[in-house]
């Protein structure tokens, strides 16, 4: 997937570092800063497939069909996530496969080889395919509070809209929890039996794992944690302000690098462009780095990026990933909070 587009001070410009540029005003009115549920949470009650189904999405929009949809196409990651709950897309657009046909990470679990793939990179989107598909409704994120639907190229997002009515799910400026309710009662909404041991057990998995990552933040105040995207050209480092999981981070008392308000002025508030000669300006101990396909990995800067070796983190060995859109389900929200706790518990102070 070509990074040019990383740089580029616009709407792609999430795919950067897990944000997007700011379009308007803060997301109003999407839930408390405790990540409780917001007022306009789905179906709480397991679906009858034979009846209607209605569900109220994050713009503030019913979607009302005579059944539950059978034809579910949806962004890869939110795919992903249904998957977790056993519920199956039909078609997929986003990042679902990477060279030589292996699924993205994006994908999760999700069997690629078991969905059509409507686009697999940004500005994609075979509105043939997807008509073929006969969808009952499409699902999606949102990074933004203008309701622009994510990975919809907005060029032909009319055509599509009549095809099939949409759901989009916030993930702009909230809490990780909030879009994890959200997802989990869309889901149930969808057919998904939140009673099954796996579902419990991951939700259980993700409150533990919540708790482990508190304490280990409140034992280990001075350990500084940058967040990172990396570019042939540009190294980002992202503020914790308008990103799910960063936002939830620091809610739980995660120490992050915080660039000024100035610096992160040029993407609308989401990070800090920095050319490789600068990437040593700001201090950390463990940095997180962006494990999504466009950005370049660690291995990737090794030998490549002098500037990169030299930073006190790397050579300490305390890099670890970051999923700056994360599959929205607790089995996958789980590791999550896992790896930055163990990191942080282990991390030695080098900054």
């Amino acid at each position: 997937m070509p990074n040019a587009r990383l740089s580029r001070p616009s709407r792609r410009g999430i795919l950067a570092a897990g944000g997007a540029l700011g379009l308007g005003v803060a997301l109003a009115a999407c839930g408390n800063d405790d990540g409780s549920k917001d007022s306009g949470s789905g179906s709480t009650a397991k679906a009858d497939k034979s009846g209607p189904w209605s569900f109220k999405d994050d713009r503030g929009t019913t979607v009302k069909l005579d059944k539950v949809p059978a034809n579910i196409v949806a962004f890869t990651g939110v795919g992903a996530a249904l998957y977790d709950y056993g519920v199956q897309v039909k078609g997929v657009f986003g990042p679902t496969t990477v060279k030589g046909g292996k699924p993205d990470v994006q994908a999760g679990d999700m069997d690629v080889s078991k969905v059509t793939v409507i686009g697999n990179e940004w500005g994609q989107f075979n509105i043939e395919k997807y008509a073929s598909l006969a969808p009952d409704v499409l699902i999606t994120t949102m990074f933004d509070d203008a309701g622009t639907l994510w990975y919809v190229p907005e060029e032909s997002a009319k055509k599509i809209a009549k095809l099939a009515p949409s759901v989009g799910i916030s993930v702009f400026d909230r809490q990780l929890t909030q879009p994890l309710e959200r997802m989990y009662a869309l889901a149930e909404s969808l057919g998904a039996d939140l009673k099954a041991d796996k579902v419990v057990a991951a939700k259980k998995r993700f409150e533990t794992a919540a708790a482990r990552l508190r304490k280990a933040a409140k034992a280990h105040p001075d350990i500084k944690v940058m967040a990172g995207s990396a570019s042939a050209d540009i190294f980002y480092v992202s503020g914790t302000d308008l990103s799910i999981d960063l936002e939830y981070f620091k809610a739980l008392g995660v120490n992050f690098v915080e660039p000024t308000e100035a610096a992160k002025k040029a993407s609308g508030g989401w990070f800090e462009n920095l050319s490789w000669e600068n990437v040593d300006k700001h201090q950390a101990d463990i940095i997180m780095m962006d494990d999504r396909a466009q950005a370049l990995q660690p291995d990737a800067l090794k030998g490549e990026k002098p500037t990169w070796d030299k930073l006190p983190a790397v050579k300490a060995g305390q890099v670890i990933a970051r999923s700056p859109e994360p599959i929205l389900s607790y089995d996958k929200c789980a590791p999550l909070l896992e790896n930055l706790a163990e990191a942080i518990e282990n991390a030695k102070k080098v900054s």
